[in-house]
């Protein structure tokens, strides 16, 4: 079993490496792939079907995506978004009470005292990267999808993510890339530019458009759905 389990193993690296930049370390990717092969080893019997590869490969990649499924598809941002993000959700609760309206991306970068694009970033993270199961009970054992027949903020979350999905999806390729690469790999604006071979100005430039585009595609779902 120890041959065709190190045979196989690259097989079991590519496979994780197709899940590569969702946020999750590779380390961890290879990890569920490589123990994915071995229970594929064990219960695998030469000479009946397909060979090994052909036997594990189908194995490998369910774990893969029961794994992600299981884990909600969560992303670790970069820190100083996983900062901002409760401070944000907090202060966006605070003035939603005291204003009795939804607070502009001005308000709450004055409050916290941080750009507008700082706010749209960690909404990106927080909206973009992340879902949650509709039917995962919390403590209370009652599930998202319960709490969304009650409580409006949920289903309001739920349409700013599809947003901010069909404005990223507009973005050109190289946005998109860089989009990427700021937020999720969390480089920095001058490793970008070398990524890619432009400037740190150059990437400034398009960052700027890229978070213009995204606050106004959440402008225009605020539009489509103002608060009564």
């Amino acid at each position: 079993m120890e041959r065709i389990v190190l045979i196989a193993l690259p097989v079991a690296d590519a496979l994780a490496r197709r899940y590569r930049f969702r946020g999750i370390e590779d380390d961890d990717l290879e990890q569920v792939a490589r123990t994915a092969l071995v229970r594929a080893a064990t219960r695998y019997r030469p000479g009946q079907g397909h060979g090994f590869i052909a036997f594990a490969a189908p194995s490998i990649t369910g774990e893969l995506k029961r794994w992600f499924r299981d884990h909600g598809w969560a992303v670790r941002p970069p820190r100083r978004l996983q900062e901002l993000r409760p401070l944000l959700a907090g202060e966006e609760e605070h003035l939603r009470h005291s204003l009795l309206r939804e607070p502009l991306d001005s308000e709450l970068a004055r409050a916290l005292d941080i750009t507008e694009d700082d706010v749209t970033e960690a909404r990106v993270c927080a909206a973009g990267y992340q879902a949650a199961s509709l039917d995962a009970p919390n403590a209370a054992g009652t599930s998202l999808a319960d709490r969304a027949l009650v409580a409006p903020s949920v289903c309001e979350w739920i349409e700013t993510r599809e947003a901010l999905r069909w404005a990223v999806e507009r973005l050109d390729r190289r946005q998109r890339l860089v989009l990427r690469l700021r937020f999720v790999d969390d480089l920095t604006q001058a490793e970008i530019g070398l990524r890619i071979g432009v400037s740190q100005m150059q990437v400034s430039r398009i960052l700027r458009t890229v978070m213009t585009s995204l606050r106004s595609a959440l402008a225009q779902e605020d539009l489509q759905h103002p608060v009564a």
